[in-house]
């Protein structure tokens, strides 16, 4: 295995359909800017989710095609977020619409809040997503031979979040991961571990949940310290400080699991809401390796920062261009879409590639 195959097998890009599918939810964000939620009187809206923002990453920043499978209420909130999908280029073909019954009794769309944070003040997100339609959706409802053996998807991508949404998303997801496995796609997966999802089973019963579906992942994403708590005993999850720690950590993860062969996690150390030290680690094949690091990162809305981090990832390790390669690029796609408002990347591959070369900030001409 070469250093820039990472130990997988990726099929070629003539022989499918797409580059990559996702499954995960996506919901209206509202933003008040500024402001805070309790005193605001105009908010931005914008469409997000932690599956959905990968795929939109690869789609606008990298060029590959991408499609996501989610669920809506066939309502206007749910039209809307079709619209602002639609801009972001994801395909929706795969986008399961589901009957409003005039009140959301049945089901209703997801929708959140968030506070960007600033200084001392730490952002803080507010989610409503009860009954959504796809944390209903159960094993059977997609044609998964389809996607991956008849259209062709070279990657699939899901996580954490996805599998909180109620007790039958993890069956739905490892039904997804299953059928990948058959077809010969590249599975990842993001611990993405969110207490408020998992506030009824804790972190155990998030552990339970990842332990039952990492031997079927190829890649894993985790911020720092997910795969520490999540993946493995309580007395391994206190999170990591150090490279040598982090390949010892990793080192048992692939021990345990050994159809995982990339494990990936970003570091943050936030100062204060706004400024923070940024960095990630990689192991594959036996090594670990760290990013670029970006120390003292200026902030201006930091969600969607480690869905960027893998969707830059996964386009290095896709096009073949190694670990460290595909490492730095997460990173700097990362730090980059922490500059602008909003979930998702608004980074162009050669803002990315600029930074990963250390280039300025100065204003270009």
């Amino acid at each position: 295995m070469s250093d820039a195959s990472a130990g997988l097998t990726i099929r070629t890009a003539d022989a499918c359909r797409w580059d990559l599918v996702s499954l995960g939810e996506v919901m209206l964000r509202f933003d008040p800017g500024e402001e805070r939620i309790a005193g605001a009187r105009n908010f931005r809206v914008w469409e997000g989710g932690g599956e959905y923002n990968v795929a939109r990453g690869l789609r606008r920043c990298f060029g590959r095609r991408t499609s996501i499978v989610t669920a809506l209420a066939d309502n206007p909130v749910g039209r809307l977020l079709e619209d602002l999908m639609l801009e972001g280029g994801v395909d929706l073909s795969h986008l399961r619409w589901v009957e409003y019954d005039g009140v959301g009794r049945e089901a209703r769309n997801g929708i959140y809040f968030l506070e960007r944070g600033f200084g001392l003040r730490g952002a803080m997100g507010m989610m409503d997503r009860g009954h959504t339609p796809i944390s209903q959706m159960k094993p059977g409802q997609v044609d998964w031979d389809g996607i991956f053996g008849g259209e062709g998807v070279r990657w699939f991508h899901t996580g954490g979040v996805m599998c909180a949404l109620s007790a039958e998303a993890p069956a739905v997801a490892r039904e997804a991961m299953v059928a990948a496995q058959r077809h010969g796609v590249v599975v990842s997966y993001d611990c993405n571990y969110r207490p408020s999802l998992w506030k009824n089973a804790g972190r155990q019963g998030a552990s339970d949940v990842n332990r039952m579906l990492a031997p079927f992942v190829d890649v894993m994403f985790g911020h720092e310290g997910d795969l520490a708590a999540v993946l493995c005993d309580a007395s391994h999850g206190a999170p990591w400080h150090s490279y040598e720690s982090y390949g010892e950590m990793a080192a048992r993860v692939c021990q345990e699991f050994g159809n995982i062969k990339v494990i990936a996690t970003t570091t943050r150390r936030p100062k204060t809401a706004n400024r923070n030290d940024w960095g990630a680690f990689g192991y594959a094949e036996g090594r670990a390796c760290e990013s670029i690091r970006f120390d003292d990162l200026e902030v201006l809305d930091r969600v969607g920062g480690g869905d960027s981090f893998a969707a830059g990832l996964i386009y290095g390790l896709m096009e073949a261009k190694g670990l460290q390669w595909a490492l730095d690029c997460g990173v700097a796609h990362g730090a980059l879409a922490m500059t602008t408002p909003g979930d998702s990347s608004m980074a162009t591959l050669g803002e990315v590639e600029r930074v990963m070369a250390g280039g300025s900030a100065g204003v270009q001409r």
